[in-house]
């Protein structure tokens, strides 16, 4: 068995930044990683790339060819990449013996709750590699900061988790910006728990623009509350117990505690046992020409000097 992350998520909430970390945090605590892009959109790579989609189709050409926008384009290239599955698979069967996959995915979030095509390309992964995979779907908790986008986030989450059918973990990342943002109505348990919705509504009525649809958020946390899926884990990519806990969490979803208690128990206590050296300014700021806008890729700091 092989076992891995799809890391999915919107635009912004870290997923290309989380795939670098999270590789990193791996390869320290004993485990050979492989991150496989399947963004064509993602012309910039702050990690060392073992897969990456751009070899077979590249969202630029298929914008430029087809004479689509960047959305259109994406949908295309996920049907392309369902279509040539084959390609994927010759390319990840040498790095099945002995690799931890992480799966670094777009950020076009109809891909993962509306179309069927990257479901498909997971499924088809997972049959015929016998793959472990749990989903990683990451949040900027900055939403938390505004009731309405909370709720959104929560649909979003709650959606996904419904449409993919993995093992699914929704992440609160950023969470150690998450004051910058603004004073929180109640106390971070209340988001990660996802508990009593209603008490947003008296927040939600103060926005006019939210007021006027005030029927229509109260069903929409009743399905929310109905379901009773949606919960988060919190992560501050530079923290090492943060992203420790979370594997953690991870490695009991799909499995990997399981097959490899004794060695799983060393892994973590290698971090534990002493200080490692982290370059934290390795990758500077770049800009992603595909996406139109800055980004800051940090190397992420899980232990000091």
């Amino acid at each position: 068995m092989v076992f891995g992350q799809a890391v999915i998520g919107p635009p912004g909430s870290g997923k290309t930044t989380y795939c670098n970390g999270m590789s990193q945090f791996l390869t320290l605590i004993g485990r050979k990683v492989a991150v496989i892009n399947l963004d064509p959109a993602n012309d910039a790579l702050p990690y060392e790339c073992a897969i990456n989609i751009e070899d077979l189709i590249k969202l630029s050409d298929v914008m430029n060819e087809h004479s689509l926008g960047p959305n259109g384009g994406l949908v295309y290239c996920m049907d392309y990449l369902e279509k040539n599955i084959d390609w994927l698979e010759s390319k990840l069967k040498p790095l099945l013996k002995d690799h931890y996959l992480l799966f670094d995915f777009p950020g076009q979030v109809e891909l993962f709750f509306l179309h069927s095509n990257a479901r498909s390309v997971i499924n088809k992964l997972i049959k015929k590699l016998d793959l472990r995979l749990t989903a990683i779907h990451l949040v900027d908790a900055h939403l938390c900061s505004d009731p309405g986008k909370y709720i959104s986030a929560l649909l979003l989450s709650l959606s996904t988790m419904i449409h993919l059918e993995l093992p699914h973990i929704n992440v609160l990342s950023k969470i150690d910006l998450i004051e910058s943002y603004g004073k929180l109505a109640f106390n971070l348990e209340y988001y990660t728990d996802v508990e009593d919705l209603s008490y947003l509504q008296h927040h939600l009525d103060q926005d006019p623009r939210s007021a006027k649809y005030r029927k229509l958020t109260k069903e929409l946390c009743n399905v929310i509350e109905d379901y009773n899926l949606v919960n988060f884990s919190t992560l501050d990519i530079q923290d090492k117990e943060s992203v420790g806990n979370l594997v953690k969490l991870i490695d009991k979803s799909n499995g990997y505690i399981f097959s490899s208690i004794d060695s799983s128990a060393i892994e973590f206590s290698k971090i534990a046992a002493g200080p490692l050296d982290w370059d934290y300014y390795r990758y500077p700021f770049f800009f992603s020409s595909s996406s139109k806008r800055a980004l800051y890729i940090f190397l992420p700091v899980f232990l000091q000097r």
